[in-house]
């Protein structure tokens, strides 16, 4: 696991000024220190260079430094990740090359070698990498199929420079800083801003599933290499299909649990990280260590949960409880993570990353199952869609839901109003109101008057729409939201929580669920083994029940959510208040200050629950304190 970055120059400047930029490579390589605090290094080949800071997981030996180099120093490579199945690839390539390390990096470069960019087919893991080929003269930079470990990159006519983390180069010169409001729309509507965009004009982050190719002359391609198939069904069994995926993701934790440094698990007491503690639990034949966190507020605490299957498998088991901080958090997390994000979950995870990490340095979790096996209360809804062609009482009910009272969580009401409107041709135009935050009508009430002019003159196709109008092919309606989900909410806004709040502590984590052949083999099961008689990740909790105490299979979803709004009403009030009427913030026209102080009136009052809207312009709030020193009013 570590950070990467690197620099390519076009055309007459391409030679590499050595001693320019040495310093300033030293300085990036610093910023980004937290993903590798363990070595760093650099490697400059004529018109290219690149640096690492590696957090060493396999093969701890100085054998693992990167930038690692074939023999004849013609390839340089610098990953970040983990391949897990590199032992069986390393076995494979073993009798035609000479090994010098243990490592999952070299493996990389040898499969470089030998296949070309053909070798992102052999790999099992989650990573980021940047390979120079001297001869082939060719930068090749590739980013894993989920989009666990990020990539992010600025060229003009003179060069091409990436990182994992935008803050490695946003400082450099010829490395414009400026804000991109349209994908401020974008953070607005889905608390983060979506692939390629970052929030900095110009600034993009290459997709999951894709990789670059970069030549000298200033050519630049993007290409994708891999995509999840829902229309091909694999016909077996309930008992089949339980025996199948059981085995598969035991293989898929097997494979996490590869090591030379201490792990752990982390527990949240649901049936995602619940099972793959139990599974690894009876893998592994010594006590495990499972981390857990909780709230004071007991609606929102899933603390008695996890320590049902904590109790269970006889672990060490760790509980942290979060206070409500975030005053001197916030900047901290803007800081870290860079772009424009706001999924309220960052403040548990944050805390859960930092405790883990004073006693582990690898933690495996439950991320994915939700996508795999249609998890949210949304899919619930799937199969009414079709039939829901004309409901006479629909409009009466619409009206009477719209006007019920009002504290009821608006994404409970969207749910419902979600589930009345959508006939089969407005699903993707309901589904991407159900996944904003603010849609479309509450952001034009909310922007000022010069920010609505812009949009206007710089408007853009949904980022979900467009992702749905991809996947008319599919009959199922389940299949289609599960597609648009791994493409858009789980990279964009789960992977990158985990990342930056793991990486910011030096920590890695790991996720089984995500494992791409694990992902194929879900894609072929058919939609009722997900979600039966409303019931979600049907076929998930029969395997579950084998191992997990009733309790903790049967309840209803919690979500590793804070309880902001109880927050926004009571200590944090103040807080708010202050924060959105800032001066310097609103002199960036954006919003309507009387939108701004309604939506904080009706919150205190409990006229509606206006958290998760509120806490994403206060993310905002910060992201623009913390990255743009002048305010730049839109006009």
């Amino acid at each position: 696991m570590c950070g990467i970055v690197g620099k390519i120059y076009f055309g007459r400047h391409g030679k590499v000024p050595l001693a320019k930029e040495k310093s300033w490579i030293n300085s990036a390589l610093e910023k980004i220190g937290h993903r590798g605090p363990d070595d760093s290094g650099y490697v400059f080949s004529h018109e290219c260079w690149l640096g690492s800071a590696r957090l060493s997981i396999i093969d701890l030996s100085p054998a693992g430094h990167q930038p690692m180099q074939n023999d004849d120093k013609s390839v340089s490579l610098v990953l970040n990740g983990e391949i897990y199945n590199y032992l069986e690839l390393g076995d494979k390539l073993r009798d035609k090359y000479r090994f010098r390390s243990n490592t999952d990096t070299e493996v990389v470069l040898r499969l470089y070698e030998e296949y070309g960019v053909d070798c992102l087919r052999y790999l099992r893991g989650m990573f980021a990498f940047a390979i120079w080929d001297s001869r082939k003269q060719i930068l090749f930079l590739a980013r894993d199929r989920i989009g666990q470990k990020p990539l992010k990159y600025f060229y003009n006519d003179k060069f091409l420079i990436f990182a994992s983390e935008l803050k490695a180069f946003i400082g450099h010169p010829g490395v414009p800083k400026e804000i991109d409001w349209q994908a401020v729309d974008q953070f607005l509507t889905y608390q983060y801003v979506p692939s390629p965009g970052t929030g900095f004009k110009n600034i993009r982050k290459l997709p999951p599933a894709h990789y670059m190719i970069v030549r000298p002359d200033g050519t630049v391609s993007v290409r994708k290499y891999w995509d999840l198939d829902f229309s091909k069904k694999k016909n077996c069994s309930e008992k089949e299909w339980m025996t199948g995926v059981e085995n598969k993701l035991n293989e898929s934790i097997k494979l996490r649990l590869r090591s030379d440094v201490p792990l752990g698990f982390h527990l949240s007491g649901g049936v995602d990280s619940g099972l793959i503690t139990a599974l690894a639990a009876k893998q592994l034949n010594h006590p495990i260590d499972t981390f857990s966190i909780g709230f004071d507020e007991k609606e929102y605490d899933e603390l008695p949960y996890s320590r049902l299957v904590a109790e269970k498998y006889n672990t060490n088991h760790h509980e942290f409880v979060v206070k409500p901080d975030i005053i001197h958090l916030l900047p901290e997390l803007a800081y870290q993570y860079e772009e424009p994000f706001a999924d309220p979950s960052i403040l548990p995870t944050w805390y859960l990353m930092k405790e883990t990490k004073k006693h582990v340095t690898v933690a495996l979790n439950g991320d994915g199952g939700d996508e795999n096996f249609a998890g949210y209360m949304r899919y619930k809804y799937s199969y009414l869609i079709n039939g829901v062609k004309f409901i006479p009482i629909k409009s009466i009910l619409g009206r009477i839901f719209k006007n019920i009272n009002k504290t009821v969580h608006l994404r409970k009401i969207n749910r419902f109003m979600w589930l009345l409107n959508a006939t089969k041709n407005r699903q993707a135009e309901v589904y991407d109101d159900l996944m904003s935050i603010l849609d479309s009508p509450e952001r034009r009430m909310l922007y000022s008057d010069i920010f609505n002019k812009y949009l206007i003159t710089h408007s853009s196709s949904s980022f979900l729409k467009l992702l749905l109008s991809n996947v008319e092919r599919y009959d199922d309606v389940l299949d289609k939201l599960l597609y648009a989900d791994l493409h858009s909410y789980l990279p964009e806004y789960l992977m990158v929580k985990i990342d930056i709040s793991s990486m910011a502590h030096s920590l890695e984590a790991r996720s089984p669920f995500l494992d791409h052949e694990f992902m194929e083999l879900e894609a072929k099961m058919p939609a009722n083994l997900k979600v039966r008689n409303f019931q979600t990740k049907y076929i998930l909790r029969k395997i579950a029940r084998k191992y997990l105490p009733k309790e903790c299979v049967d309840r209803k979803k919690q979500g590793f959510i804070p309880p902001l709004d109880i927050w926004f009403r009571g200590e944090l009030v103040s807080y708010l208040e202050t924060e959105l009427s800032d001066r310097k913030f609103l002199s960036y026209n954006i919003f309507k200050p009387e939108r701004l102080r309604k939506m904080i009136k009706e919150h205190r009052d409990c006229v509606a629950d206006n958290s998760y809207a509120l806490f994403t312009i206060l993310m905002l709030k910060h992201w623009l304190e913390t990255w743009f020193e002048n305010l730049i009013q839109n006009d």
